[in-house]
């Protein structure tokens, strides 16, 4: 009887296997989301055909892996032969098989394998994500730690950012020993760097002292003495010797040579960031500029400025260039970090401010950015700024729906003088609008005013043509995401543990399975960015009374 049921079930195996019907089914299990569920069927269907996944759907495998009976010895036997000859997954797919959901040992490895095919450019885009996942291996050497160690040893760049992810969560005590083995090795391997390393050490604990004697200092000193008390600070020995001639943490080919002592500041917010503006003796460049911020966890604008990098790198890749500008962001410790400052630019509540002597009217008045544009450039440079606006505008439109941005008041959104848009200030992701008295404040999938489109059309109301350019520049943006939207729900999945308090669960990330419409055809998830883009067009108006609000108490306060 046993070997009557084998070969039945051996023969219908063979029906299955290769069947059309069959394999249009499976064809469709495979093309869901990694968020999507598989029922017993689909996943006794993918084991029965493993060996057409194998043959026809490697990227199948995080599926294979899923439909398995762990508790079968025999099966996980079968299993871990396949993997040995199993084609190469391109590293950005292998990125799902270090999630939560593959802890086996043989399958993790072959993860690592799939990544040895990165570039060191590729492997910096996603450290964030492969350092968050080093909490999901057992052991303190095992075949991800070694990879990560032995490209950081050979390229000093990923040697600098694996050594700040590391240690800025070092003080979490269930990683603790874990990522402090792992920065040890890394600091005696590379003694040379391990010197640079300490001397960035060094100044940013200079900051942390810095920036608590102003918070001790700030309720009793005027905003004058206290600017006055931090430059003395500055000008001590101890602190131009600490804070003089040392590679930014956020850029390691940039050198701050010099502290400009009177241009620094510290900024009028709650945790008193400290705003400091340095000679750049590499570039040569009038100024760089840095915020340190202590008390603020900077890890879920890392993220989200993330994103937009790799946003940015998969448009270009399609050839499409939106001049997006993420700009540098690292958290440096526990709720601490550094900021890249942006060099000529404003932001759109200055901007609007500086057109008007009525707090209240500046919002409205839809003139104000395209004169400053105006005040900057003019003739070919000013069609150029205009198309800069248009293009990164286009571009946060699109990134900010897809990743749910929220909190998007006039003093988040910036300009540069070339024309450059950009957002800055991300903790409200994943469509965590803010909300007062129940009521949400933010009724807009996206930000795009009338003031914005009057600088696409460049003044002209009737300038259809250049609208029509820039919704199109919008379409094809979102359809480039979707396509790659299973990347996206991978990245935030394997960012579940870093504690972020807007990525808690698996919850959390279906905003993004909804903004890419990954559930949908290509013509029905255009047909719903159709709509969402109209629905921002019309209610833009909400966006304006908000802005309103915040330039009169914006103006009220200062």
């Amino acid at each position: 009887l046993l070997l009557f049921t084998q070969l039945v079930s051996y023969n219908l195996a063979l029906i299955i296997r290769g069947g059309k019907k069959f394999l249009a089914v499976l064809k469709e299990i495979l093309d869901r989301d990694p968020l999507s569920q598989l029922c017993e069927n689909e996943m006794d269907l993918i084991w029965t055909l493993r060996q057409d996944c194998r043959e026809n759907f490697p990227q199948s495998l995080p599926k294979l892996l899923l439909s398995i009976k762990w508790n079968k010895l025999e099966d996980v036997a079968q299993l871990q032969a396949l993997l040995q000859i199993w084609p190469k997954l391109p590293p950005r797919e292998a990125l799902e098989l270090l999630d939560f959901n593959y802890p086996d040992q043989y399958v993790r490895e072959y993860a690592v394998g799939c990544l040895r095919q990165m570039s060191d450019e590729e492997l910096s885009q996603y450290l964030l994500q492969l350092v968050q996942v080093l909490k999901y291996e057992p052991f303190l050497d095992c075949a991800l730690s070694r990879f990560l160690l032995e490209r950081a040893l050979a390229n000093r760049r990923i040697g600098q950012f694996l050594f700040w992810h590391l240690r800025s969560e070092v003080h979490i005590p269930a990683v603790s020993v874990q990522f402090g083995v792992i920065l040890e090795a890394y600091c005696r391997g590379s003694v040379g760097h391990m010197k640079v390393l300490s001397k960035q050490v060094e100044a940013l604990n200079k900051l942390k002292t810095l920036n608590s004697l102003i918070k001790l200092n700030a309720v009793k000193l005027n905003r004058a003495k206290g600017k006055e008390a931090m430059h003395t600070c500055l000008k001590q020995n101890a602190y131009r010797e600490a804070l003089s001639d040392l590679q930014s943490p956020l850029n390691p080919c940039v050198i701050l040579s010099e502290l400009y002592v009177e241009k620094c500041k510290y900024m009028d917010s709650k945790m008193k960031p400290l705003w400091l503006v340095y000679n750049n003796k590499v570039f040569g460049e009038d100024s760089v500029g840095v915020i340190f911020k202590n008390g603020d966890d900077l890890r879920q604008d890392m993220l989200t400025l993330q994103m937009l990098r790799l946003m940015d790198l998969l448009w270009k890749e399609a050839g499409l260039d939106l001049r997006m500008l993420p700009y540098g962001c690292l958290a440096t410790g526990d709720r601490s970090g550094l900021i890249e400052v942006v060099s000529t630019s404003e932001t759109i509540a200055d901007i609007q401010l500086n057109s008007s002597n009525v707090a209240a009217a500046a919002a409205f008045n839809k003139d104000a950015l395209l004169n400053w544009l105006k005040e900057y450039n003019s003739g070919d440079d000013l069609d150029r700024a205009i198309e800069e606006f248009t293009l990164s505008c286009a571009g946060y439109c699109v990134a900010s729906y897809v990743l749910g941005i929220g909190d998007r008041h006039s003093d988040n959104i910036m300009v540069k003088k070339t024309g450059q848009l950009f957002h800055i200030d991300f903790g409200h992701i994943l469509g965590n609008f803010k909300s007062k008295f129940g009521i949400k404040r933010e009724r807009v999938p996206f930000i795009l005013t009338y003031d914005f489109i009057h600088v696409i059309q460049q003044g002209k109301t009737g300038n259809t043509e250049k609208f029509g350019r820039f919704r199109q520049c919008c379409e094809d943006a979102y359809l480039i995401l979707r396509r790659h939207g299973n990347l996206f729900i991978t990245l935030f999945a394997l960012m579940l543990t870093a504690g972020l308090p807007e990525l808690t669960s698996v919850k959390d990330i279906q905003y993004l399975k909804d903004s890419l419409a990954l559930g949908k055809s290509e013509e029905e998830a255009l047909k719903q960015f159709k709509q969402k883009f109209d629905e921002a067009l019309r209610e833009s108006w909400t966006t304006k009374v908000n802005w309103m609000a915040h330039t009169v108490r914006k103006d009220y306060r200062s």
